[in-house]
């Protein structure tokens, strides 16, 4: 009886031990990217951290981007581009560092050949679910890293997003602030547990007033802050699935954007809407990785969009 209670528990303990490392070498669970709270931005990536999720290489430098380590100021003959977003920008757990748009952008850039510069840098400054506030605080807060192009990338529902907040930071599953003990336990959190909700983000997603105009505020600060530094800058908008042909957007959707439009018209913005540019497409359904975030194939229509766009503007090509 003792032989065969050994043999058990050494069996369960073999298959934890075999679970936990295929969770954490296959999957990547057990090493989160994690959050930190900030006053003005409301939440950054923790500084400094690398991870594989699903395979995807992530990497998040000094100064919580999406990107490899910096200088906080550019070598001379650099030319350097700063990409402001949320998540699709950053290109999320579904997306290897390598097919995020800022390193498809840089690798165009590099291969164009520009004379111009010895070195090319785009610098990937996102969080999932940032709004234009939040990325108007991080350009605050740290600059634009000499820039000669600052690029804030948005999709349509952004113009809704609420004012910064750090209260999913720790409290939120997608949100986590520190690293979990085991890759079993980050399962369990993740998709078996459930979620608590945080009572005090009700105020917050309910907020008051015309978020539409906050949010183009915003942008018109971004624009100020860029114009300030003597940096171009460009608005780039991207679609929500369900506006893409044949689906149809909401009427308050049709609405915002067209607000976005005439406010981009009168403040003299460079503006790239990506709507007419996947319709033009046969099926631009295979553009996306979900309802809102893009795959591959979408960065790459983006990228060589954008590319395109930043050489007019440098007038390089």
């Amino acid at each position: 009886m003792k032989e065969i209670l050994v043999i058990i528990v050494t069996v369960v303990v073999g298959l934890f031990i075999v679970i936990e490392v295929a969770l954490r070498s296959l999957f990547g669970f057990g090493n989160p990217l994690i959050y930190i709270a900030d006053e003005q931005i409301g939440y950054l990536l923790a500084p400094n951290q690398q991870t594989r999720r699903y395979g995807n290489r992530i990497e998040i430098n000094q100064y919580s981007m999406r990107a490899e380590a910096i200088q906080e100021f550019s070598p001379p003959s650099t030319l350097r581009v700063l990409l402001l977003g949320d998540s699709i920008a950053n290109g999320g757990w579904w997306t290897d560092q390598n097919n995020t748009i800022s390193s498809l952008l840089q690798h165009s850039l590099i291969s164009a050949h520009l004379s111009n510069f010895n070195q090319i840098q785009v610098l990937n400054a996102s969080a999932n679910s940032w709004g234009p506030r939040n990325e108007l605080a991080y350009l605050q807060k740290f600059g634009s890293f000499n820039a000669q192009v600052v690029v804030l990338l948005i999709n349509t529902d952004d113009l809704f997003a609420t004012a910064p907040t750090s209260l999913p930071v720790g409290r939120d599953r997608n949100y986590p602030n520190r690293k979990p003990p085991l890759a079993l336990v980050e399962v369990f959190e993740r998709y078996i547990n459930k979620p608590k909700p945080i009572p005090e983000m009700q105020a917050v997603q309910k907020e008051a007033g015309d978020r539409v105009g906050l949010n183009l505020e915003a942008i018109s600060k971004i624009q100020a802050l860029t114009r300030a530094s003597n940096s171009h800058f460009l608005l780039v908008m991207t679609p929500l699935l369900r506006e893409v042909s044949p689906l149809e957007p909401r009427d308050y959707e049709i609405k915002a954007r067209q607000r976005l439009s005439e406010f981009a018209k009168n403040q003299q913005i460079r503006y790239v809407d990506f709507l007419p540019i996947f319709n033009s497409s046969n099926n631009p359904k295979t553009f996306y990785h979900d309802h809102i975030h893009l795959n591959l194939q979408g960065n790459q229509l983006v990228n060589e969009v954008i590319e395109q766009t930043l050489r007019e503007l440098l007038e390089l090509g």
